[in-house]
């Protein structure tokens, strides 16, 4: 069994709300007063963190614009981009982590990164950065794994695409490495992602399996799926998140909004709240209610003597008097006292 661990000055567990990650990526489109609204409306919102990601186009790939390196597939959201091409719209400039950082820590939430090479790594140990995300891309890059692992902080793994013999790897190599607080999220590394392709049922078994707190990235539409994996026992959820949808970028497509963001929060706390624990009977809340179940009350003004019969003797609300099971018990049996009609049955009535 996982548990709850501390990211920064954030506990992360099953006893603790969801905490909800707000990933900006390149949703900033270039701008540094965008970035800083994005880090802003989460605040807002109520997530508890934002996250980037830390690469340049020459630190992810070759500046290459045909062949292996162009996007040629109609389908994808970058149809028409080199990879090149695609990270230098993409990419989030290191110069602007540090007021990025700032801006949140004044907001009061968490800002962590992805870094995709060691010198990422580097750079964001010199900003110290709290915690690290490893991306679904990079869940089987060992060596920036290690890298990641001997910085001693907090680290999120997604797990997109991965085998379970990677992930094996994975974790192992973060643990020998030192690093003990690991979250894996489960991903489907398509963008948009269906609900049909999200396999939830996998986060009880990654989480038993290797000991660890799980969570969602979640690239579908909207908020349903990641509801859902809070019931399956995700403490972490990680959206990406724009502005406004209608401003493009890279990942607008499958990015909330703001209005969006706060409805997350708020309904995977929700979800969190009702999974309490495995009960039975009446809540304390529940115990006024009782009175409107049914229960056995005279249905005729009865004399000392008198028979109870189905004329006389009815199952009714409210639930003061006898149970309902006991019926059949009273019926030819005779009372002991006058009853008025609505006198909730009890079993010194009887004679």
């Amino acid at each position: 069994m996982s548990s709850a661990i501390v990211m920064a000055d954030w506990p992360i567990g099953a006893t603790h709300p969801p905490f909800v990650i707000a990933e900006m990526s390149g949703n900033h489109n270039q701008s540094l007063e965008r970035a800083l609204a994005i880090v802003e409306a989460a605040a807002r919102a109520g997530a508890h963190a934002i996250k980037l990601q830390t690469y340049t186009a020459d630190t992810m790939t070759l500046p290459v614009v045909s062949g292996d390196f162009f996007i040629s597939d109609p389908n994808s959201l970058w149809h028409g981009h080199s990879l090149y091409e695609l990270y230098q719209i993409a990419h989030t400039p290191w110069e602007w982590h540090a007021p990025i950082m700032a801006r949140a820590r004044d907001l009061g939430i968490l800002c962590l990164s992805t870094p995709f090479d060691e010198t990422a790594v580097d750079f964001l140990e010199g900003l110290d950065c709290p915690c690290y995300k490893i991306a679904s891309f990079e869940n089987a890059d060992l060596p920036l794994i290690r890298k990641v692992a001997a910085t001693g902080k907090p680290v999120i793994v997604s797990t997109g695409m991965a085998t379970l013999a990677e992930l094996d790897e994975t974790m192992r190599t973060l643990r020998e490495g030192g690093c003990q607080d690991i979250v894996l999220l489960k991903c489907t590394s398509t963008y948009p992602a269906s609900p049909e392709n999200s396999h939830l049922n996998t986060l009880p078994h990654l989480r038993d399996l290797f000991g660890c707190e799980v969570g969602l990235s979640d690239h579908t539409l909207g908020i349903g799926v990641s509801v859902a994996a809070v019931a399956l026992g995700a403490t972490v959820i990680e959206k990406h998140f724009t502005l406004s949808r209608a401003d493009g970028g890279v990942d607008s497509a499958f990015s909330l909004e703001p209005a969006e963001m706060a409805a997350l929060v708020t309904e995977t706390e929700r979800a969190w709240q009702a999974l309490g624990g495995i009960h039975y009977g009446p809540t304390e809340a529940e115990k006024p209610s009782l009175r409107f179940r049914r229960s056995i009350y005279a249905a005729a003004d009865l004399k000392t003597g008198d028979i109870l019969t189905p004329e006389n003797l009815r199952i009714v609300r409210p639930g003061f008097g006898l149970a309902p099971k006991y019926y059949e018990t009273l019926l030819g049996r005779r009372v002991n006292r006058d009853l008025a009609m609505g006198t909730a049955m009890a079993w010194e009535y009887l004679g």
